[in-house]
């Protein structure tokens, strides 16, 4: 067993993972051609072909509106799928990083919440996040759970972009103001995946560091603080925009209704991570201002 196993190559985290993990040794990135989460032979057949050490799990179904409507889909990928995938890890002895979210809480809490907080998922993304989770818990697995928020990155499509281009294009924009979190990029994601299977799995470290951790970046805004920002940066950095800051508008969920109930506090603590693997983690402008600059058009 040598090689490091990244499912869902295409996607923003597992684009970034390709880069952050190759110190580590071989990295076999696999898409979903190569790897289906929705069937277990599939997954069980990359497996034993590629006999990884290391298991990182980016891929999920993440149309949070459509899962409400698709959920044998939903809980194929994000339920079934981390298990078969923990589960052959613990028969032969790999180390399982699974990604989660916000979603499995209700967002009812006035503060960010901590591991330990009992979860309440409103929606069935939330729900196959959950019981994924869960399944990784059970399965005896060496394994390291990461819940994460609001990610965006360079590759793939994200808020961040969305508000880039809409900002190009409209001369006015709506954009919900009470729905709290923490803007993550992937690359920041990738980095501490990397750190994290480098403390885990290292032979002197004694213990065992398996468990479920928050991963985001620090600080917190609402959908709007985001977008403010994004057309702040941008419109500093010389990029030609229809938008300005005085036409975005802050509006409430109410005014934007979706078929996935998503939580009004996203905010999650991360002093576990952070004690645990002893590093601190970067505020979110940092990471979105990184996004913008990679994004520039040339001349900008």
């Amino acid at each position: 067993m040598s090689a490091i196993l990244v499912t869902g190559a295409n996607g923003q985290v597992g684009f970034e993972l390709q880069r952050s993990l190759s110190s580590l040794g071989d990295v076999v990135a696999l898409t979903r051609v190569e790897m289906d989460l929705a069937s277990e032979a599939s997954i069980l057949a990359a497996l034993r072909k590629h006999q990884p050490r290391v298991i990182v799990n980016p891929a999920a179904y993440t149309a949070v509106d459509r899962a409400e409507t698709d959920a044998g889909l939903a809980m194929a990928v994000n339920a079934d799928a981390p298990g078969i995938m923990a589960r052959w890890a613990a028969d032969n002895g790999a180390f399982l990083i699974h990604y989660s979210t916000d979603y499995v809480f209700d967002g009812t809490k006035a503060a960010p919440y901590v591991e330990g907080d009992a979860v309440n998922p409103q929606s069935v993304y939330g729900e196959s996040k959950w019981q994924g989770e869960e399944a990784v818990r059970m399965s005896g697995a060496r394994h390291a759970i990461l819940r994460t928020s609001w990610v965006h990155g360079y590759h793939g499509s994200n808020f961040l972009k969305t508000i880039l281009r809409l900002a190009r294009e409209r001369s006015a924009l709506n954009v919900v103001a009470d729905q709290i979190g923490a803007p993550t990029s992937a690359a920041l994601i990738a980095d501490v995946t990397r750190m994290v299977i480098e403390r885990a799995t290292a032979a002197e470290i004694p213990g065992d560091l398996s468990g479920t951790y928050h991963l985001t970046a620090q600080g917190s805004t609402s959908w709007h603080g985001y977008a403010a920002h994004v057309v702040r940066e941008a419109l500093a950095a010389g990029i030609e925009l229809a938008l300005s800051l005085d036409t975005l508008n802050p509006i409430s969920t109410a005014e934007y209704p979706t078929p996935a109930k998503r939580p009004a506090n996203s905010r999650l603590d991360c002093r576990k991570l952070m004690d645990r693997f002893d590093f601190r983690l970067p505020g979110w402008q940092e990471g979105v201002d990184d996004v913008l600059v990679r994004l520039r058009p040339a001349g900008n």
